[in-house]
């Protein structure tokens, strides 16, 4: 057991568009006894921070002039609530949990779903004040609300266009600047109607598409279309995809090895089928791994997959520790006997043959590992004169089983 200190040299203060008037006692307390204080301008005069204490955060952004002072009494001004979408856990993953002590105030997040009536705990948080508006992708369906802290006022209009960009133009939008502050301003418009040219930062937006078309978003079940990838021919087929997820089983909090990624459609799958999941894409193609950054981005999961542009066992080293593999092309016995050397007892590996080679060594590692060996064979209609037939797709062999 570790007993944190009883006076942490750092204070980690959030404030809002109120400024001092708006901290508590406590907060108001920490903040008197710092010797310096960190903060970007805006908050240093929120604060009424004098001149001789105040230290603007450098830019670009970074923490070496205040790891500088560890131990000198020093705090540091963010916005809202410093652990919900704020620089807090930026802050606090430098230092070990006893040296700094943090006082949130209400998040810009809280603020918007107080002035709307919202249920915060049903509605989707983002802060895309340095983020592509693609990040809202996993979130889009019909009857989903959105929260989203934005870059300046401009990007409110950004914003509309790209909602009607992609069929959403009866989306209300509602458009909170300053809030909690003397400028603060709360409109509504429909993203297609959208006219606001005055606005200004800090401002968030929310998204009600209780009014979007039905069907709406991505589905949550495996096996999205394969047209929904970009990709050269060198992709796990969507019903094939649907089967390999289910044996990959993704769980919240997870991290996946996808060697031999061709499109990276298991590791988008993947990250969609759970919150918090992360991928390591290995793929040795450049030109496939170009495709895998477009799909990673277009679905908005850029910062959750990793791309390593390599050729497996060679490539996986330093690789984060994977919870499950899925080896898609390009199996060998070496790579196997790297696999199970370097991943963790009780980690799932799945990897699918489409080759006789590939396909009688899944069944030699089956019988020294033991698992489970699938045969899929599928067919799909396809015209044959005026009528149509059967066409077999390939079939594919799967060897699932848990080191």
């Amino acid at each position: 057991m570790t007993d944190f200190p009883l006076a942490p040299w750092l204070a980690i203060i959030g404030i809002g568009e109120d400024g001092l008037a708006g901290l508590p006692e406590a907060s108001r307390a920490a903040l008197d006894a710092a010797e310096a204080v960190f903060g970007g301008a805006r908050h240093l005069a929120l604060a009424s921070i004098e001149e001789t204490r105040a230290r603007p955060w450098p830019v670009p952004f970074a923490l070496d002039t205040l790891l500088a002072l560890r131990g000198a009494p020093t705090a540091a001004l963010v916005s809202g609530d410093p652990f919900w979408h704020g620089a807090g856990s930026s802050i606090a993953k430098r230092l070990a949990p006893g040296e700094w002590r943090a006082y949130p105030a209400p998040s810009a997040f809280s603020l918007a779903a107080a002035r709307l009536g919202w249920p915060l705990e049903t509605t989707a948080c983002l802060g895309l004040h340095a983020a592509p508006f693609t990040r809202l992708g996993p979130h889009i369906a019909r009857g989903a609300r959105i929260i989203c802290t934005l870059r300046d006022g401009a990007a409110a209009g950004e914003l509309a266009a790209w909602l009607v960009a992609r069929g959403l133009g009866t989306t209300e939008l509602t458009i909170l600047e300053a809030l909690g502050g003397s400028r603060e301003r709360v409109r509504q418009s429909s993203a297609e109607g959208f006219a606001l040219t005055d606005v200004a930062a800090p401002v968030a937006a929310a998204i009600d598409l209780a009014r979007a078309p039905r069907g709406t978003g991505l589905s949550r079940a495996p096996g999205l279309p394969d047209a929904s990838f970009a990709s050269d021919g060198q992709i796990t087929r969507s019903p094939v995809r649907a089967l390999t997820l289910a044996a990959l089983a993704p769980r919240p909090g997870e991290h996946l090895w996808d060697i031999g990624a061709g499109s990276g459609s298991i590791s988008v799958e993947w990250l969609l089928a759970a919150p918090g999941t992360s991928a390591s894409a290995v793929e040795p193609r450049a030109d496939r791994a170009g495709n895998i950054r477009a799909n990673a981005a277009a679905f908005g999961l850029d910062t959750r997959l990793r791309l390593i542009e390599g050729r497996a066992p060679e490539a996986l080293d330093g690789l984060t520790t994977p919870d499950a593999v899925f080896i898609g092309g390009g199996g060998s016995a070496a790579l196997f006997d790297r696999l199970w050397e370097i991943v963790a007892p009780g980690t799932r590996i799945v990897a699918n043959a489409v080759t006789l080679e590939t396909e009688a060594l899944l069944t030699t590692l089956a019988d020294r590992h033991r698992g489970t060996l699938l045969r899929i064979e599928l067919s799909h209609a396809e015209p044959l004169g005026r009528m149509r037939g059967w066409q077999p797709m390939r079939p594919v062999v799967q060897w699932s089983v848990t080191r």
